[in-house]
């Protein structure tokens, strides 16, 4: 019978999961009983599983368990081999900080530790939403009904919330305990963060609330980060620091049972030995018998042993070497991590007891280490000269039975700050703050020299000495247990140098001299960068004592003409050179400056800032230089413009009187004379004041208009202010021959955009109204009101599509003559279009007529006749308010009223176009429905003859 594949894969594990089974109930009963061991085929078995199989088993086995006991097997091929972490976890021994378990796995979800920060969420609890008993399924959940909270209670729930939210973040104790406002405190460590608001939310005056409670993996700074010095040297695997058994015997090694001799015999006899120490300390040794070897260095035996054998055997030779060494029981106590017994190698030593026992706890020493060999201290190791000298002399071979002691911690200090290694340090005797110093690397590069020592006195009062780590008396200073020792940095500002940076190739910092000018930090303008500012290089300078900023400015470009005079600035120590760029402008650089002044202004020390504006490079606000004058400010601004002009200026001083009204003065500046170098006219400049360069009279823009259709030149002619438009034909050459001035269309661009605008209003008034009218014809169920509604909207969508023109009517025949009236006499503005058409032929008839068209003018006929032509009027034609609309953009309408009669004969001209209005009134009509459609017929036309062109 053959069986599936995967009941084959099943077959396989529980196969797999027996035997391993067998392994854990061997280990179990060798535990217990000490009678029967796992096989080795067993052994073999576990190890053949891949980790996913083994961790698949051992979680169906017993979980955390069995993974333990598994991973014992797995270190080891020797079942009767121990494990020291094995050992140390099942007898309960370790350190607490780590749980004595090496071998226990992380939790899933970090939890709280003492010192840990976290953040508190505390609020009113919201309704319990439930489903009513008895509901069918698919019922909403509906919230539950709560009894009311007392007034009393509720001010004093507000007022804890309050507490809780203000006092944010919390910080746990060294015991792991949190302390909230008016509640109880509450031992946090251990739990997760869930397991901590449910906690929390316990207390009885909190039930009404909701609370959350978020650890915060805020990272420890300064002293609180600092951990004791060398510990981390036992954070490896133990497993690495094992001794190589193919390592060199020394001399001095001490010969004990279980260690294999290697004796190689050379001469008359070739031939190689082993001879293992037996229990009695003696060798069997073919031909010479049993020889006492145990408890004598392996030098002396190696010497008895060779000349022996030259002795009792003729002619031949031996060569004696250590084989395999034997291993001895040691014990590690006192403040190990996991004190107890360990078998190690016989060329094992102090520290390979120390790492075989996981390290030293925190509260053990590391400066003093004590080896016991029956009951007395035989060496002493100071693992201080292990870590930072290298210094392993007493690090003394290990014997049978030796005891390696670990004190509890002597005296520490802390040093923080500008050393190269920050820690916690034990101290061994009595200790210098130059000692310390040097234990912690010694100082960096920016270390201050002095240092301050935070101690607790014998009051139990917590202070702080300043000790002077430059001088004698500061580096004896004597330091004492739990002292912290911190090292200041140098202050980051530059002291004797000066600061060249902005527009510049190679920004940098130049060592200050006395007698340092603006020159010899930019010597040439190949040191600057292409469109650099040269007229204002801004220096910031700090005054002693209290470091007030001042500004200065200097003229490169004038300095550069005379070294060494009084434009080339004088610098001083620490000083500041910012060059400008004149394409991207200097205010990001200058408002800093500008909030440094305003943040130093005091009631008799005005912010010394002045600002420019009008017609120079770059307008704004400056600081106030001292003895800054007119000339200064003008410089700082970038110099004047092309369209500055340079007569008067105008400058606008703030005093205030006797402190209690700000007044305002006007002061005229000679601009012209300031240009000259006056002193006089070059006025001196206070806080606040305010300087204004005027523009050029007349001084704009060029003006152009275009000129296009029948006339001689078209194109775009620039005009001068007051040009009219008669001028401009002139200029072009006057009309062609098949020019038609009465149909010109003259269009102006402010026009068109006041146009627009009131066209914009009109479609939104219009858009109110329909929507008015729709709600009281819905109210009084009128007929039609779909019908209105219908031609209202394509009323309205037509005069949002309908752009402005900006036509204005003109008399083009007139302007041509010179009439001297103000009607006839056109100026000109920027952006002024004339179109003039070809002569026209044509009549055109648009509106509620059955075929829209144009027809050839004919002598004779009048209006109705080119109605006629075009089939007639609609239905919807408005025949009371028929009127045409002659080229120039005019309406013509009758004499006796606004709107022609029906029947009325009206001259009809070439060009002329005759509009039939919509007949608004067969409908529920808006008010502007007339006006709009009237409105909308006027710009098509106007518009057809602008685009023809």
């Amino acid at each position: 019978m053959s069986v599936p594949r995967n009941q084959k894969c099943v077959l396989a594990v529980l196969c797999l999961a027996l035997a391993v089974a067998a392994v854990f109930s061997g280990e179990a009963r060798a535990q217990g009983a000490g009678s029967q061991m796992p096989s080795a085929a067993q052994m073999e078995m576990l190890r053949s599983l891949t980790p996913e199989q083994r961790e698949l088993i051992l979680r169906e086995l017993g979980g955390e368990a069995a993974s333990s006991s598994a991973g014992d097997v797995r270190k080891s091929s020797n079942p009767s081999a121990i494990d020291p972490a094995s050992a140390a976890k099942k007898s309960g021994r370790g350190d607490d900080a780590t749980s004595g378990a090496l071998d226990e796995r992380e939790p899933l979800e970090p939890v709280f530790k003492p010192s840990d920060s976290l953040l508190i969420e505390v609020d009113f609890r919201g309704p319990r939403m439930r489903v009513p008993p008895g509901s069918p399924p698919g019922t909403a959940a509906e919230p539950e009904p709560e009894e009311p909270i007392e007034p009393l209670l509720k001010d004093r729930l507000v007022k804890l919330i309050t507490l809780i939210r203000a006092r944010n973040p919390y910080r746990l104790d060294s015991l792991g305990t949190l302390s909230l406002p008016g509640l109880l405190p509450v031992q946090l460590a251990g739990l997760t963060a869930e397991q901590a608001t449910q906690l929390v939310s316990a207390e009885p005056l909190v039930r009404r609330l909701e609370i959350k409670v978020n650890r915060l993996p805020l990272v420890p700074v300064g002293a609180a980060s600092l951990k004791p010095f060398g510990h981390d040297l036992f954070e490896q695997d133990p497993a690495s620091f094992a001794p190589m058994t193919d390592a060199p015997v020394p001399a001095d090694y001490v010969v004990g049972p279980g260690d294999e001799l290697r004796v190689q015999l050379y001469g008359s006899q070739n031939r190689s030995l082993r001879l293992v120490v037996g229990r009695d300390g003696r060798v069997n040794f073919p031909e010479l018998g049993p020889i006492a070897v145990g408890g004598q260095r392996f030098e002396r035996v190696r010497n008895a042993l060779e000349s022996r054998v030259a002795r009792q055997m003729i002619g031949v030779r031996a060569s004696v070497a250590v084989g395999d060494t034997r291993g001895i029981r040691v014990f590690v106590l006192g403040e190990a991590r996991r004190p107890g017994s360990y078998s190690i190698s016989g060329l094992g030593t102090v520290t390979t007891a120390l790492f075989a026992a996981g390290g030293v706890k925190r509260i053990g020493s590391l400066r003093d280490v004590q080896l016991k060999r029956q009951g007395a201290v035989v060496r002493r190791l100071d693992l201080y000269d292990l870590l930072l000298r290298g210094d392993t002399a007493n690090d003394a071979k290990l014997l049978p039975g030796d005891v390696v002691f670990i004190p509890p911690i002597g005296a520490t200090v802390t040093i923080e700050g500008e050393v190269r290694r920050p820690a916690i340090y034990e101290l061994s005797g009595t200790a210098s703050a130059e000692s310390v110093v040097q234990l912690a690397g010694g100082l960096t590069a920016e270390a201050e020299s002095r240092a301050t020592l935070e101690r607790v006195d014998e009051q139990r009062r917590r202070i702080a000495v300043d000790i002077d780590l430059s001088l004698t008396n500061g580096r004896s200073q004597i330091l004492r247990n739990g002292d912290l020792l911190r090292v200041a940095k140098v202050r980051p500002q530059l002291d004797s140098g000066v600061v060249l940076s902005g527009h510049v190739h190679s920004p940098r910092t130049l060592a200050w001299r006395d007698g340092l000018r603006l020159l010899d930090v930019i010597p040439t303008v190949d040191d600057l960068k292409p469109n650099a500012d040269l007229g204002y290089v801004l220096i910031r300078r700090e005054l002693p004592p209290d470091r007030r900023i001042v500004v200065l400015s200097a003229d490169l470009s004038r300095a550069l003409r005379a070294p060494g005079s009084d434009v080339d600035v004088r610098l001083s120590p620490r000083d500041q050179l910012m060059v400008f760029d004149l394409e991207t402008g200097r205010e990001r650089e200058i408002q800093r400056l500008l909030e440094e002044i305003r943040l130093q202004a005091r009631i008799d020390r005005p912010t010394a800032i002045v600002r420019v504006g009008g017609r120079v490079r770059v307008p704004g606000e400056y600081p106030l230089e001292p003895n800054m004058t007119v000339s200064d400010l003008i410089r700082a601004g970038g110099n004047l413009a092309d369209t500055a002009y340079g007569g008067k200026a105008e400058l606008t001083r703030y005093s205030v009187v006797d402190g209690e009204a700000r007044r305002t003065d006007l002061i005229e500046v000679d601009l012209a004379k300031v240009l000259l170098g006056d002193k006089e006219a070059d006025v001196a400049l206070r806080p606040f004041d305010y300087l204004n360069i005027k523009e050029i009279p007349e001084w704009a823009q060029q003006e152009e208009v275009t000129l296009l259709g029948e006339v001689r030149f078209p194109g775009t002619y620039p005009i001068k202010r007051g040009e009219t438009l008669q001028s401009v034909l002139r200029r072009a050459g006057g009309l062609s021959e098949l020019a038609f001035a009465a149909g010109s269309v003259f269009t102006r661009q402010d026009l068109r955009e006041r146009e627009q605008k009131q066209l914009d209003v009109l479609a939104s008034r219009l858009q109110n109204d329909l929507g008015t009218m729709a709600l009281q014809a819905a109210a009084a169920n009128q007929q039609g009101a779909a019908q209105a509604a219908t031609v209202g909207q394509s009323i309205l969508n037509q005069l949002r599509s309908t752009r402005a023109v900006g036509r204005l009517v003109i008399d083009l025949e007139k302007a041509m003559t010179g009439a001297t009236d103000s009607a006839a006499t056109i100026v000109l503005q920027q952006g002024d279009t004339l179109v003039v058409p070809k002569r026209s032929q044509e009549v055109t008839v648009i509106g509620e007529v059955q075929n829209a068209t144009s027809h050839f003018f004919k002598a004779g006929l009048g209006r109705d006749d080119y109605i006629a032509l075009s089939g007639g009027m609609s239905r919807k034609a408005d025949e009371k308010r028929i009127y045409v609309v002659r080229p120039n953009g005019s309406v013509v309408a009758s004499e006796n009223s606004k709107w022609f009669s029906r029947g009325a004969r009206v001259d009809i001209r070439p060009g002329d176009t005759v509009v039939v209005p919509l007949d608004t009134e067969r409908l529920p009509t808006l008010p502007l429905w007339q006006a709009v459609t009237q409105i909308i017929y006027n710009l098509a036309i106007a518009a057809a003859a602008v685009n023809s062109f």
